[in-house]
């Protein structure tokens, strides 16, 4: 048994980038509009889709179609937020709440009305091709997403950190009216922000598909344990959710080495609870008074 136990660490680290960049998306979305985005599984589901039938009716390789999945991503995350979550919550959080629950029970059943609830997969050469990293074999999509997230999630910090709208968007994130009295538009600022967070998901979707299946629930699973990874890490941490999303993806992998496959997710509640038992506030947040 202990030669098994590397393996499914590192195959858990694998999984664990994926929930990490999709809790990356949902993490800035709190971070700046100090909401719970519902529709994020849901919007991971519809790129999921998306990356489907751009493999199946246009050939394109799932990495390949990044390019063209991320930005439109990001031009729908933009429009929802200021043509339907803006207008629809009149400023309310709780609001935005409902928005989003109301956004995500339309995407799901719209998927499920055109697309039904069949299973789809996408079929690719290297799907089953193996890479040897110590006394484990990883397939190879495993090795490629998780490099790839670690990517984007040093890309997203770069552009929070370094760029201009990133701290436009670090300004609105700690005191709104501040911000817009040096001039920073905070409805822009809020959309820009959304449609970050919903390429994150997009890209989720493309490094996932290889090695994963579609359908319209497909989003539940990834979003609760999105949500899980956000709390766990610290309400609007980066650094939190990327270390939360890969010790919750080594958690699972381990509790499905020793419970079974079915029940590894069981570690992740368990953790979470357990965790935040001694450190409420979450892994890398901060108390409040």
């Amino acid at each position: 048994m202990s030669a098994l136990i590397l393996p499914a660490m590192l195959g858990g680290l694998t999984t664990g980038a994926i929930y990490a960049l999709v809790a990356l998306g949902l993490t800035l979305i709190y971070g700046v509009l100090h909401i719970i985005n519902f529709a994020h599984g849901s919007l991971l589901m519809l790129a999921l889709y998306g990356v489907y039938f751009l493999h199946v009716w246009l050939g394109f390789d799932p990495y390949l179609a990044i390019p063209i999945i991320a930005p439109l991503f990001f031009v729908l995350g933009y429009a929802l937020q200021r043509g339907v979550i803006a207008p629809f919550s009149g400023g309310k959080e709780q609001n935005v709440l409902l928005v989003t629950l109301a956004l995500s029970i339309v995407f799901d059943n719209l998927a499920l009305y055109f697309w039904t609830s069949n299973t789809r997969t996408v079929a690719v050469s290297y799907a089953y091709t193996m890479v040897e990293v110590g006394p484990a074999f990883i397939p190879l999509p495993k090795v490629i997403a998780f490099f790839a997230a670690m990517l984007c999630a040093a890309i997203l910090w770069l552009v929070i950190n370094r760029t201009r709208i990133g701290k436009a968007i670090r300004a609105v994130a700690i005191e709104k009216r501040g911000a817009q009295l040096v001039g920073i538009e905070v409805e822009q600022t809020y959309a820009v922000c959304f449609g970050i967070g919903t390429a994150c998901v997009a890209v989720a979707a493309c490094l996932l598909i290889p090695t994963f299946y579609v359908t319209p629930q497909v989003g539940y699973a990834f979003v609760l344990v999105a949500f899980t990874t956000v709390v766990l890490g610290g309400m609007g941490s980066f650094a939190g959710a990327l270390v939360s999303g890969l010790l919750l993806g080594v958690i699972e992998a381990l509790c499905g080495l020793f419970l079974g496959e079915t029940l590894g997710q069981i570690g992740i509640f368990v953790a979470f609870i357990l965790i935040l038992l001694f450190r409420p506030a979450g892994l890398f947040g901060q108390r409040t008074a």
